[in-house]
């Protein structure tokens, strides 16, 4: 009796940390086919910054991960005094519940202050530790044995050693934004943005990551900045394909244009990639009542297999996203930005 009890403990163990960890369940059947246009819906803005001592203007940038039924969010707050960008952590287990979930601002955390913005998050299994990668200046990652204790995330490292050269070369007029990393089985990539039209890309060994990050290549340029703004997302959608989007500013607003490849390292073919025919903008965008934003603008698809393969499902995808009222003009800082949900519309 006590080995069948042995053995059944160790069941639920391993049952616990495959949930914890994130590590896809091969029995869970997957969509992995993309079509090649799409369809949304959204809410009404969900989440509001609070009344509160931070007297923030906007929420922004928002990364997000569901893990045993808990929705947990990391995003920018933005304002026009200094530091103008920070960040903070929220959760709550469904929608209704999103704009009363407490905040818990992460200059509290190792963190610390100072600038961070942009935030992506995932669970990194080979060392079972949480990832929370981030600019502060340069491409920076904290990391954290426990997602539920946002106090516990350890003081930013930078990926680099200053501003690498070919993003210095070409970052007059732009800015250095949106860190993004990606792994697959041999190697964990960066992405990052310049706001001048370029995606760069670096990668370093699976077995050395954080460290080692390459100097980084041109992953995809167009000639017209705008046609390649910021806000990069890559994620794995199966049978060695991946997904690409990447935020841009057309006559509308925000929108995102995509694109897949079969490698993480390109080359990437256009997919849904026009503001009439994006993968998700004004033009596909159908709103729960009255039209609150034309800008579809930064956010993360919500990822269920929560490590650093960033595997999602082709179908049924939600997307939290950034929202602004098209009708309020102010410094950029202190735009009422607010994050509404997209959720696709099947046979689109």
């Amino acid at each position: 009796m006590k080995s069948i009890l042995v053995i059944a403990a160790a069941a639920v163990a391993v049952a616990q940390n495959i949930v914890t960890s994130g590590t896809h369940n091969a029995l869970t059947k997957r969509n992995t086919t993309l079509p090649s246009s799409f369809k949304w819906t959204s809410t009404q803005a969900l989440i509001y910054p609070k009344n509160d001592s931070r007297a923030i203007a906007g929420i922004k940038d928002p990364s997000i991960i569901l893990v045993n039924g808990t929705y947990h969010v990391f995003a920018s707050t933005a304002k026009v005094e200094d530091p103008s960008y920070s960040l903070v952590y929220f959760n709550f287990t469904s929608f209704d519940k999103a704009g009363s979930a407490p905040f818990t601002y992460l200059d509290q955390s190792g963190i610390s202050t100072g600038y961070r913005a942009a935030p992506e998050v995932f669970y990194f299994e080979p060392q079972k530790l949480w990832y929370l990668i981030f600019q502060n200046g340069n491409a920076a990652y904290s990391t954290n044995p426990d997602i539920n204790n946002p106090l516990g995330w350890s003081a930013p490292t930078d990926f680099y050693n200053g501003t690498p050269a070919i993003i210095e070369n070409y970052l007059p007029g732009g800015y250095w934004v949106d860190m993004w990393v990606i792994c697959d089985d041999a190697h964990c990539h960066l992405f990052s943005s310049d706001d001048n039209g370029r995606l760069f890309r670096s990668q370093t060994p699976l077995v050395d990551f954080p460290k080692g990050m390459s100097e980084p290549v041109i992953a995809l340029e167009e000639a017209s900045k705008y046609d390649l703004f910021e806000a990069s997302n890559v994620y794995s959608t199966g049978n060695s394909s991946y997904l690409l989007l990447v935020e841009c500013i057309g006559v509308a607003g925000r929108y995102f244009r995509s694109w897949t490849s079969s490698d993480i390292a390109g080359p990437w073919s256009a997919l849904a990639a026009t503001e009439d025919h994006p993968f998700m903008g004004e033009k596909n965008v159908v709103f729960e009542g009255a039209q609150w934003t034309r800008s579809i603008s930064h956010g993360e698809v919500i990822r269920t297999d929560i490590d650093q393969h960033l595997r999602i499902d082709t179908h049924g995808i939600r997307f939290l996203y950034q929202g602004v009222d098209p009708k309020v003009s102010t410094d950029y800082n202190n735009l009422p930005w607010r994050l509404g949900l997209l959720t696709q519309v099947e046979d689109a």
